[in-house]
């Protein structure tokens, strides 16, 4: 597996191909939002705190579609666990994906992690997952905005995103974080 790269302010980010629940071929530099495309990584259904907090995503949808925000979900595991979470945890209006591999999640700059057996829920955990992670990338397909985590706790709530991206689209905020020699300033 491959070493973790994080992603970079205003560079491009990887070229991800998924496949959504409703079968149709998805890829990042096909995308065309209005400002960004939202792509929010959950670990997977064996995680009974990805449920809420996609619950807590499908209820600010419309927030992300009036600032111009196209929302994608996806999680390491398969297609069938995909589909299942989808319709167990009720997420009708979430846009959900499967083929999010491993390395795609490593070419995202995420973490991995193996299975600790069932979960509280019931649910086995995958052999390897990834942990979650969720970007904001501009139509150009670089990146605005990203944040991955080692765990499944305290993860960016969504009506503090939808107001920053508010704040963000009203007043032309550039994306922060570019520098990536700090000696060199560049």
């Amino acid at each position: 597996m491959s070493k973790i790269t994080p992603l970079i302010p205003r560079q491009p980010v990887p070229d991800i191909s998924l496949v959504t629940t409703n079968g149709e071929a998805w890829k990042l530099s096909a995308q065309s939002p209005e400002n960004f495309t939202m792509l929010v990584v959950y670990r997977g259904l064996h995680c009974p705190i990805c449920r809420a907090y996609l619950a807590d995503l499908q209820r600010h949808l419309g927030e992300f579609s009036d600032y111009g925000v196209d929302v994608m979900v996806t999680s390491t595991d398969s297609e069938d666990r995909v589909r299942q979470a989808q319709k167990d945890w009720k997420l009708e209006a979430v846009t959900m994906a499967h083929g999010f591999s491993l390395e795609d999640a490593r070419s995202l700059g995420l973490y991995i992690s193996s299975s600790n057996g069932v979960t509280s829920t019931g649910v086995e955990e995958p052999a390897l997952f990834g942990e979650p992670g969720l970007f904001l990338i501009r139509p150009d397909g670089t990146l605005y905005f990203g944040t991955v985590q080692t765990m499944p706790f305290a993860r960016p709530h969504f009506s503090d995103i939808a107001k920053a991206v508010g704040f963000v689209l009203s007043k032309d905020y550039p994306a922060r974080g570019e520098i990536v020699d700090h000696k060199a300033g560049k």
